[in-house]
């Protein structure tokens, strides 16, 4: 394996690997949710700001008050993030099975 192609993998396992750690962003976000956290708190504010950017135009696709108040974004969300993964590992790897 040269190095250029070798340096191309760990790019790419670099972005899937990034994209399995945003995915758990989204996951505890989802989750502190659920217990009414202080907003002022800075663990709240950094996963605010890093989520918000992509959940904000998905719950204009499901707004949760026709939902009965069900935020259905973090899954969607989810949903998207690892098809994204599946696609790159599978054109890159030719498996989606090689992702982590």
């Amino acid at each position: 394996m040269s190095f250029a192609r070798g340096f191309a993998f760990s790019l790419v396992e670099l972005v899937l690997g990034l994209l399995w750690a945003y995915t758990w962003v989204v996951i505890i976000r989802a989750v502190i949710s659920w217990v009414n956290p202080d907003p002022y708190s800075p663990v709240v504010r950094i996963l605010h700001r890093l989520t918000e950017p992509l959940l904000r135009p998905l719950r204009r696709l499901a707004p949760p008050h026709k939902l009965g108040g069900l935020d259905l974004s973090p899954l969607i969300l989810i949903l998207l993030i690892q098809l994204i993964r599946s696609t790159i590992a599978y054109s890159v790897f030719g498996t989606p099975g090689r992702i982590f």
